[in-house]
């Protein structure tokens, strides 16, 4: 067991090239299933996310090699169509191989997927729309035992709701089905965009990405290809959120400001100047960070879920008081503790918290809740005055690649030990 170590009060100053989506590349890495020949991943970040993914893809009898940020798969030598349950737990985005395996195999066995605890994450509608597709699908002491013996064929379904994931299995699914599959409510983030691209890249016939409506026509086969993963948005705001809360000033390169247009306006609003240019973002932080507007966690173009715990972070040390409203998720404030064990103000009801700024917040031991909740706490402890201890940090390196190497290249005080 590691933990990171902070101490806080210093100004980050400096430039951080931004890794690459963990949101793009987990369905992509799954989507390698689907294509003949050798599929190269460039700007592939280093994740324990990815290695499980990796991990998967082996067991399933692919090639699968990562040097530095370059991952190699081979998946015509897959012998195996079952991902035990062990593997599955690993992460919550395991799930996205069944939609792969269901069409390029016909058949696949899995268990419910794992990750962070942030309330019920159903799969009903991966599993109603696959049905719809000509999948029969049993459940049997926890286990999905999936086949669809006559082929998958396009379909016409609409989502009660625009989930990244069921879009993402759908569309996997799509591609080498009989026909036309329509989604309509189709999840409209960047990632989508940067998975259908990857895929069209293989010879797949997809329309619609980036909008509500996406229509795939089914083609015979795929082919392996060369593709680089979008920068991840999350991770740049991240990053920019801590120069930001520290009084700082950030170059960050290697990012697509295009896919954080509903997240650089926050920084704005806080009192940070911004300076765009193609793909490099410039922040200069003011003295003092200012409240913001109502902010209501949405599906895209809304605010993003992952993203209201970093800035719920940056938020208690800003001059007034902001009012956060969860949409998405019912257990997205787990990180409120240990904000408030280093000295922050915030009052939750159900869904909504507030956040009632203060002048300096002080360095304490809290242990990680969750991904974007343990970055949080990182970016507080920047913050803050005095030594603050980040324990259970796995959940960190889950979407974070070497955090503490980041940060401190821009100035921060933070190592990463090992628990005694």
């Amino acid at each position: 067991m590691q933990k990171l170590v902070i101490t806080g009060g210093i100004p980050l100053e400096g430039t951080v090239t931004l890794q690459g989506a963990k949101n793009s590349v987990l369905p992509i890495l799954a989507a390698s299933l689907l294509c003949r020949g050798e599929t190269v991943l460039e700007n592939c970040p280093r994740l324990t996310d990815v290695f499980s993914a990796c991990r998967i893809l082996t067991a399933l009898g692919c090639r699968c090699s990562m040097k530095g940020h370059v991952a190699r798969i081979q998946a015509d030598g897959v012998d195996c169509v079952e991902i035990s349950e062990s593997l599955m737990q690993e992460m919550r985005s395991s799930i996205i191989f069944l939609g792969a395996l269901l069409g390029r195999y016909g058949s696949c066995t899995l268990s419910y997927p794992g990750g962070c605890e942030l309330g019920p994450r159903p799969i009903d509608m991966h599993l109603q729309a696959l049905r719809s597709m000509g999948a029969e699908i049993v459940q049997n002491g926890g286990r999905l035992l999936c086949r669809a013996a006559k082929g998958l064929r396009g379909k016409k379904i609409s989502f009660k709701y625009p989930s990244v994931g069921a879009t993402e299995n759908i569309m996997l699914a799509a591609v080498l089905a009989k026909g036309t599959t329509v989604i309509y409510n189709a999840a409209r983030e960047p990632e989508i965009c940067d998975l259908a691209s990857f895929l069209r890249q293989c010879g797949a016939n997809i329309y619609g990405d980036g909008g509500d409506t996406i229509t795939i026509e089914g083609v015979s086969a795929l082919h392996g290809t060369v593709y680089r993963i979008m920068p991840d948005r999350i991770v740049g705001m991240t990053y920019l959120t801590a120069a930001a809360m520290t009084g700082g000033t950030l170059q960050m390169k290697q990012t697509e400001p295009s896919q954080m247009e509903n997240l650089l306006p926050v920084l704005e609003q806080a009192g940070c100047r911004l300076d765009v240019a193609q793909k490099t973002i410039y922040l200069h932080a003011p003295a003092r960070l200012r409240a913001l507007p109502p902010i209501r966690t949405m599906p895209h173009p809304g605010f993003p879920t992952d993203a209201q715990a970093i800035v719920m972070a940056m938020l208690t040390g800003a001059d007034g008081v902001s009012v956060f409203e969860e949409t998405v998720f019912e257990n997205r404030y787990r990180h409120v503790d240990a904000l408030l064990k280093m000295g922050a103000e915030i009052y939750v009801s159900g869904q909504t918290a507030v956040v009632k700024g203060v002048r300096q917040l002080s360095g304490a031991p809290v242990r990680a809740t969750d991904l974007r909740g343990g970055a949080a706490m990182v970016l507080a402890g920047l913050a803050a005055q005095g030594v603050t201890e980040v324990t259970q940090i796995f959940h960190i390196d889950r979407g974070y690649e070497a955090i503490e190497t980041v940060l401190s290249g821009i100035g921060a005080s933070i190592q990463r030990e090992i628990l005694e």
